[in-house]
């Protein structure tokens, strides 16, 4: 479908990062992808602000930030570090009803919701309900999810996982590959909802194709933890792990992320030698590692298909703290495809860091892509599909 034919049709993109960001680097993805098609997007954002955030020609509405402060998401604090309340809440679900009434969307799209995000639903279900209420105008109801999902320890939620689907939404967006990694592997229940699935393809960031305005990145070894929450320890580590490597000689590039305090900034850059730089993460990520010998990070799903779309060696250290286990199990997957190697998290010291960072210089990566990558212009499509069959302008 062209763009022409989807002009005028608006999306309500929700998307609350609690602790890293990559859900929200994801919908910038999506909303970029979704614009390229013609669609009118806005992204509605409930984490704290992040700095730089390229969402194309789509608009940014801000609710009144929230962020986890421990690693089970327990605990939710406003921008001001104070506990959120009733009060807080009441304010911030009257600012998400009035931004939706006040766009008028064609297509409701929550990232996650409900696969996860279930904080958040002193919102989001009044919103739902409020939405299943019109008669006229009525939006298309849509949920964008990763591939993989965090292990449910509680069974019922999935349940209830599955009564949501069926009670709210139109269709779910799965931007992974059934080939790869089928979500009802981390999603027991995926058949029940089967009628509602689509697999898009995974969604990778494609502003690498500017690689070519900058010679940063080249032939260099790049270290990365996405926006820095949760990686500091393999910052550190990997400038350690420098002397002890045969990439020793090789120049080091160490991005700490928003996330990472001054002073742990600070830090990184009195430890580094020369041959190292430290400079906070850049929006131009994905075209650094085009030219990259090779990429040392976390295995969160935006930044491992940035280095699937680059091509390049890796080695993954996935975060395992908390409740998380999609980050261990996709970067198994990737090894057992040869596209990566893998170090556990829990082995992470700076001799085997270094010792990993060899292998992986080593690694012969297959000939052919191991994944299907097109996932951000597939959704965009289906999405567009989905507004004009809204029914109304």
């Amino acid at each position: 479908m062209n763009a022409d034919a989807m002009q005028g049709r608006r999306v309500f993109f929700y998307v609350q990062h609690l602790l890293g960001i990559g859900h929200l680097k994801r919908a910038a993805t999506l909303a970029r992808a979704m614009v390229r098609h013609g669609l009118d997007v806005t992204v509605v954002s409930g984490g704290m602000p992040v700095p730089g955030l390229n969402i194309g020609g789509a608009r940014l509405e801000q609710l009144p930030p929230v962020r986890a402060t421990d690693l089970r998401f327990k605990q939710l604090v406003d921008e001001h570090d104070r506990p959120i309340d009733d009060a807080w809440r009441q304010r911030r679900r009257a600012a998400l009803i009035d931004a939706w009434q006040r766009h008028e969307p064609h297509v409701l799209l929550f990232e996650l919701f409900p696969f996860g995000r279930r904080q958040m639903r002193f919102e989001l279900l009044p919103l739902l309900d409020a939405a299943m209420q019109r008669t006229a105008r009525r939006p298309v109801v849509l949920s964008s999810v990763r591939d993989i999902l965090v292990a449910q320890h509680k069974p019922e939620r999935n349940l209830e996982m599955v009564e949501r689907v069926r009670r709210y939404f139109d269709g779910v967006l799965v931007h992974g590959d059934p080939d790869f990694c089928p979500f009802e592997r981390t999603f027991p229940h995926a058949r029940e909802i089967a009628d509602k699935l689509h697999y898009t393809g995974y969604v990778a960031d494609e502003t690498g194709s500017a690689a070519g305005r900058t010679t940063d990145g080249n032939g260099e070894v790049i270290v990365s933890a996405g926006g820095g929450a949760v990686g500091f320890e393999l910052l550190r580590c990997a400038v350690q792990a420098r002397p002890l490597s045969a990439a020793r000689d090789l120049p080091w590039r160490v991005l700490a992320g928003v996330n990472v305090p001054e002073e742990d900034f600070a830090m990184l850059r009195d430890m580094a030698g020369d041959g190292v730089i430290v400079e906070r993460a850049r929006s131009d990520f994905p075209a650094l590692l085009t030219g990259a010998r090779l990429s040392v990070s976390q295995g969160g799903y935006n930044t491992m298909m940035e280095v699937q779309k680059a091509g390049i060696p890796a080695l993954a250290v996935p975060y395992a703290g908390g409740i998380e286990t999609e980050q261990t199990l996709r970067c198994r997957l990737l090894a057992e495809r040869g596209a990566l190697c893998l170090l556990n998290e829990r082995d992470l010291t700076p001799a085997s860091l270094a010792a990993a960072i060899d292998r992986a210089l080593t690694l012969q990566l297959p000939s052919r892509p191991v994944l299907d990558m097109n996932g951000a212009e597939r959704s965009a499509a289906l999405i567009g599909r989905y507004a004009r069959q809204a029914g109304w302008e």
